[in-house]
């Protein structure tokens, strides 16, 4: 079968190679694979900055975002030939830690995880791969077009959770939240934002292309100024940061009333320098009883919400937010960014996109 596959730490590696067919163990399921994602993990990988072969390896097979069509599934698994599913990105560690034993596997404690296309286990991107069945997750047949944004809409479902659990400490009424990044992170926030009938507003810098419309028509507002600007007019009461940006993640902190939450989903580049008043800000944290929460991957439940998401969602808003299909042999062009991007996909199936 053809993959997209990389040797780990090793700039331009990336290539598509032949590799052995797909073999379903007990439990396992054979799955036709349709399309992956492609994001800035990704593209990390592919740059030599990122990621680990399997034990005995020197390549990997990269993709964590996901989507197939079930082949073959084990009787009494759940699941039958024709389904769509998803796998799930990260496996426990052997140990393993409290967290991974209790199934919260995205928390884990001693880092000996394992995850699907990035560290240490190949991923999605090949022409049939096989889950366990108990790492894959069914969704409605409607999200054919769409299902490949079942991962980074897990992602941001941890990231409301960890919100909503965080504001259960006290009386929590939160009317206006603020996203700050209108990448797939962003808006997919946006729409879970959305969904739970609060004031959406999003942030990003651009001012043309189809993010400021994609705000809009999901019924929330979108703003270009500066994060000041719009933090300290808004007060928000919830902030999903997803830019990873220092100055972002500052002034989304400094802004947020009486025990506001941010919670910070983006991975800040090194070597960046930011000048920051610690006492000044301890200050704050501690008199208002603000929180700064780090949220990432996701575990089952947050993967069942995403789908429950997704389907609720409207589908021609979704099928906005791929505004590339790329074919696996073409797969360079997924990792060249394009102005009007917000998700590029590579398709798996051998259709044209």
């Amino acid at each position: 079968m053809r993959a997209l596959s990389v040797t780990p730490l090793q700039k331009d590696s990336l290539a598509v190679t032949d590799e052995p067919d797909a073999r379903p163990g007990a439990g396992d399921l054979l799955v036709d694979g349709l399309a992956v994602g492609v994001c800035g993990t990704d593209k990390e990988i592919a740059a030599g900055l990122y990621g680990w072969a399997p034990p005995g390896r020197d390549r990997l097979i990269i993709g964590h975002e996901s989507l197939g069509g079930v082949r073959q599934a084990p009787a009494g698994s759940g699941f039958t030939g024709g389904d769509l599913v998803v796998g799930v990105v990260r496996r426990p560690d052997p140990e393993p830690c409290g967290a991974c034993a209790h199934g919260r596997f995205d928390m884990c404690r001693n880092g000996r995880y394992t995850e699907r296309g990035i560290k240490e286990r190949d991923g999605y991107a090949s022409e049939t791969w096989v889950v366990e069945a108990d790492y894959a997750v069914k969704l409605d047949p409607r999200l054919a077009g769409v299902g490949v944004l079942m991962e980074p809409t897990s992602v941001v479902a941890k990231a409301w959770d960890e919100v909503e659990k965080v504001g259960a400490r006290a009386w929590f009424r939160p009317r206006t939240a603020l996203v700050t990044g209108a990448g797939p992170i962003g808006l997919l926030a946006a729409l879970l934002g959305v969904q739970r009938g609060l004031d959406v507003h999003v942030l990003d810098r651009v001012t043309d292309g189809p993010k400021p419309d994609l705000v809009r028509d999901l019924g929330a507002t979108y703003h270009s100024k500066s994060i000041d600007e719009v933090a300290s007019a808004l007060c928000p009461d919830i902030v999903i940061e997803a830019t990873g940006a220092g100055p972002v993640v500052s002034g989304a902190i400094a802004n947020t009333p009486p025990y506001g939450i941010v919670c910070l989903t983006g991975v800040s580049s090194a070597g960046h320098r930011l000048a920051v008043d610690a006492g000044d800000l301890n200050r704050e944290i501690v008199l208002e009883n603000d929180v700064v929460i780090g949220s990432v991957n996701a575990n089952l439940d947050h993967y069942a919400a995403a789908a429950h998401a997704l389907a609720k969602a409207d589908l021609a808003w979704l099928a906005r937010l791929i505004t590339r299909r790329v074919p696996l042999g073409s797969f360079a062009d997924a990792f060249t960014a394009g102005f009007e991007d917000v998700k590029v996909v590579i398709t798996l199936d051998g259709n044209a996109p």
